[in-house]
């Protein structure tokens, strides 16, 4: 492959994903979490919070605009948790604080979600984050990000689903499935054409210890991959045919911790052929997510797959010639006109964020946009 001149099939892309993307969350400027925690210490009202919170994002889009990036979000700047927030917005789901925390590989996540009663999405959950998104893009595209709605059940799974409300989990399964088409519907008819759900516990089914995990508290972990799949299908049916619904896998991302750890292949063959997705921004930075071996499951065709080579959880930055000849492996077993670059996950999937900072962070969305320029010819 050559490093300056792509062929003729693999040019920069008119729609998305583009060759250079990201996966979405963004380094809190300082000026936020200083207003952030006065908010919570009850020492500045919504209002003030609001403004602050528009005028970083503002400064967010322009900066991904300068740099050359197709598609641009919010950086999830109005939110704490990349999932929670949005979730607990359904009727029926709640945030609360566990004796028994979430244990990452070398931090603990102190809130969960349970759910109280029937699921039912009766208001709208975030469509004001991506309508101040879209009205303020100039040459990007608006990219709303969400979790993938696996992410009521995986964390506490049936002890966590009240039984009065659920006491079987089909109901549970099906009115998910509603709920979540009824936000997709709202983000649809607000204008948004390029839609993003965050699926960690998918790659999770990757891992011997988070499989044992769901087993040794009596989940019936055996068809869970179809059944979330089946669930997905069912919160993306109905969507526009110009909304591109891409899916990020990753194996947890807390203050540059991890959880899970496996390859893709266990998963991969209903992952790309049975759910109804556009394209896949997959966590390929370490040797945790195993080869490329999986993407020779990726229908020949329309499908992308990102692939996130840079990592988002360390400020150091890869080479060009590194990545490219990550790429040019990938292309062995998917055609590079199905490829783009991106960091594998986002850089603060929690308003903490990673152990980076905000240049190191510019800089490797800059180094995406530069190899991709010279790998496909643009971006």
């Amino acid at each position: 492959m050559s490093a300056s001149i792509a062929p003729p099939a693999a040019r920069a892309r008119t729609s998305p994903p583009f060759r250079a993307d990201h996966v979405g969350s963004l380094l809190r400027p300082p000026r936020l979490a200083e207003a952030r925690a006065a908010h919570k210490a009850g020492r500045l009202d919504d209002a003030a919070l609001r403004s602050v919170e528009d005028d970083c994002i503002i400064a967010a889009i322009a900066q991904q605009e300068a740099i050359g990036l197709r598609a641009a979000t919010d950086g999830e700047y109005r939110r704490a948790y990349w999932h929670y927030d949005f979730v607990a917005g359904l009727d029926g789901v709640q945030i609360y604080e566990p004796e028994q925390k979430v244990a990452f590989k070398g931090a603990i996540l102190p809130h969960a979600l349970r759910v109280t009663g029937p699921i039912r999405y009766t208001h709208p959950i975030m469509l004001d984050h991506y309508r101040f998104l879209a009205g303020h893009v100039k040459t990007a595209v608006a990219k709303q990000t969400i979790p993938s709605p696996s992410v009521v059940h995986f964390r506490g799974g049936r002890d966590a689903i009240d039984r009065a409300a659920y006491p079987d989990l089909d109901r549970f399964f099906a009115d998910l499935g509603v709920a979540y088409r009824g936000a997709i519907g709202d983000f649809a008819a607000a204008g948004c054409r390029y839609l993003q759900l965050d699926e960690v516990y998918i790659a999770y089914l990757c891992d011997p210890e988070q499989i044992a995990g769901l087993v040794a508290r009596g989940e019936h972990a055996e068809g869970l991959l179809d059944r979330y799949a089946a669930l997905i299908n069912h919160a993306i049916a109905g969507r526009p045919a110009d909304m591109t619904i891409s899916m990020h896998l990753c194996r947890g991302n807390f203050r540059s911790t991890w959880v899970a750890s496996g390859g893709y292949e266990p998963v991969a063959e209903t992952l790309f052929n049975k759910i109804d997705a556009d394209a896949y921004f997959m966590e390929y930075d370490s040797d945790r997510a195993g080869g490329f071996e999986p993407l020779r499951f990726v229908p020949r065709g329309n499908k992308i797959v990102v692939l996130g080579l840079v990592t988002s959880k360390t400020g150091a930055l890869e080479s060009k010639d590194e990545l490219k000849r990550r790429i040019d492996a990938a292309s062995k077993y998917l055609p590079l006109e199905q490829l783009a670059l991106s960091p594998q996950c986002g850089f603060a999937s929690t308003e903490e964020g990673n152990t980076l900072s905000e240049a190191q962070q510019w800089d490797k969305l800059r180094l995406c946009v530069e190899v991709a320029q010279e790998v496909w010819g643009g971006v």
